[in-house]
């Protein structure tokens, strides 16, 4: 069976990958990705960027996911962002964390309709035509799939690595499975697999159930060679606090559901670290996506 990515010409496949560009006032790219929507990527995303900055870290998120933008609802924003010079736009502050978004320069009931080229192009300029004000982590909540967003993002931008966010169920897991394999194939460094909406525990008798499956994510990782984050529940308070641009990691953050997302971001950090000191050694190398049309 041919590659899945096997349809362009043979002119087209000899064609050298775009040239990287470091983003000014960045320190590291983590993107959050899933292989589907309805997931809680987007929710995942939000609550990581506010454990990472309560421990200290500069932090700011792209909501990249240009067809349905969710953090300016997630961290209860509206209204434009600045731009004294007309070119440059400063990043709208949710929560302390500093936020870009195409839904801050669309109407929230107006669809996007754009072709490839043009994704890419938006794309582009709402990364490098933001004033990110020194940060230590940029979070990128990635669309759902495998398209146009994720091989830009991993062409011309330098991700330090993706974090893959799925269900314990089967048919998330099939999906999940796809998008870490892009990114192996375009070599960005996997750092883990977050199982979200892990268990079920009832508000009225505190009995924990696995209503979508159980240790899905967990097999996927250990078969991918990659860790497994951390797991998450399916609890009303994450969803209620998303929808009303207060977080749980700003409502209870003494909480356990923010102990959880704390000890994810911990996590991301300690792999990052590992990466960074495995290339200084020499033992590993962040090179370019090579991607291969067979």
């Amino acid at each position: 069976m041919s590659s899945p990515i096997s349809y362009l010409p043979a002119h087209q496949q000899k064609r050298q990958p775009p040239e990287q560009k470091a983003v000014p006032g960045v320190k590291h790219l983590i993107a959050v990705a899933s292989g589907k929507g309805g997931v809680g990527k987007s929710t995942t995303t939000t609550n990581l960027a506010l454990a990472l900055a309560s421990s200290g870290a500069r932090v700011g998120i792209l909501d990249a996911d240009l067809y349905g933008p969710s953090q300016p609802r997630m961290l209860g924003l509206k209204g434009m962002p600045d731009s004294p010079d007309g070119k440059i736009l400063e990043p709208m502050i949710g929560q302390g964390i500093q936020t870009m978004s195409i839904g801050f320069l669309v109407d929230d009931e107006s669809p996007i309709i754009w072709r490839g080229p043009m994704i890419t192009q938006a794309l582009t300029r709402l990364v490098y035509e933001t004033r990110w004000d020194n940060l230590d982590y940029l979070i990128v909540d990635m669309p759902p799939g495998t398209g146009d967003i994720h091989l830009t993002m991993a062409q011309r931008m330098p991700v330090s690595g993706a974090v893959i966010v799925t269900t314990p169920q089967d048919i998330a897991l099939l999906d999940a499975r796809k998008g870490l394999r892009m990114f192996e194939k375009v070599n960005v460094p996997v750092l883990g697999i977050i199982e979200n909406m892990s268990t079920h525990i009832c508000t009225e008798c505190g009995h924990e159930e696995h209503i979508f499956g159980e240790g899905g994510a967990k097999n996927m990782a250990e078969e991918a060679g990659t860790e497994l984050l951390g797991e998450l529940p399916l609890d009303i308070r994450i969803r209620t606090g998303s929808d009303s641009g207060q977080p749980v990691m700003v409502t209870e953050p003494g909480g356990t559901l923010a102990s959880a997302y704390r000890d994810i971001a911990n996590r991301i950090v300690q792999e990052i670290s590992s990466l960074e000191s495995a290339v200084e050694n020499g033992d590993a190398e962040h090179t370019l996506p090579n991607i291969v049309m067979e």
